[in-house]
């Protein structure tokens, strides 16, 4: 296949995945519309988004660089997406004295900066983890 249109092909379906991604995580990760919060200028709800964001790219990132095939990298990608959502879903569970969507919420840029770390982490760990 042609150089450009490969790269055209997979570049349209990692943002594609991206996109996905990023739904799929506000929808089954956060009690509160971030991207409202966001509007509003809430720095703590763009730096968890952010964090997710970035996360997100490592992961399809190295599913990209390690594939064999499109189909590879779609099976890769969406499997390190889950793994990102779960581990979320898990930081939530082991701080549950702690409301991460309330602290959100009320802009605590404390929790802002350790929600964009962990998902940057995160990611970077998944996206290791993605290699053969």
């Amino acid at each position: 296949m042609n150089l450009y249109v490969n790269f055209l092909i997979y570049l349209g379906v990692a943002l594609l995945l991206l996109l996905i991604g990023m739904i799929l995580f506000e929808k089954s990760t956060t009690k509160i519309n971030e991207f409202q919060l966001i509007r509003e200028k809430n720095i703590s709800a763009a730096l968890s988004l952010g964090g997710k964001l970035i996360g997100l790219a490592f992961v399809l990132g190295s599913s990209i660089e390690h594939s064999i095939s499109l189909l590879d990298m779609v099976i890769w990608g969406a499997i390190g997406i889950v793994a990102q959502i779960i581990t979320f879903i898990i930081a939530e569970l082991v701080t549950i004295r702690f409301s991460i969507n309330q602290a959100i919420k009320e802009d605590n840029r404390a929790v802002g900066v350790i929600l964009f770390t962990l998902s940057i982490s995160v990611g970077w760990v998944v996206a290791k983890c993605l290699t053969y």
